[in-house]
């Protein structure tokens, strides 16, 4: 997604990816990592410490490993203006 992409574009995407997520057509770890990478562009360790988290935290909630606790669910979100939340 890069620097000349708009705000509506952006949030097309967002919407695009939390869809994707609930529809079940995407994973947790899928869409941490498709936000990090085409919003922020940033690697792991760069988003990791950006986010307060560590390297290892990211790469497992990215591989869908683990059991995150909604802190770090919610602290990987933050920067995107999401957080995690139940729907009906």
């Amino acid at each position: 997604m890069g620097a000349s992409v708009n705000a509506a574009e952006r949030d097309a995407f967002f919407d695009e990816v939390v869809s994707a997520v609930n529809d079940g057509k995407m994973t947790w770890g899928e869409a941490v990592r498709a936000l990090r990478v085409e919003v922020t562009g940033l690697n792991q360790a760069a988003f990791a410490r950006a986010v307060k988290i560590s390297e290892r935290t990211l790469r497992q909630l990215e591989l869908d490993a683990g059991n995150p606790t909604l802190e770090t669910l919610n602290a990987v979100l933050r920067p995107f203006g999401l957080k995690l939340g139940l729907r009906r």
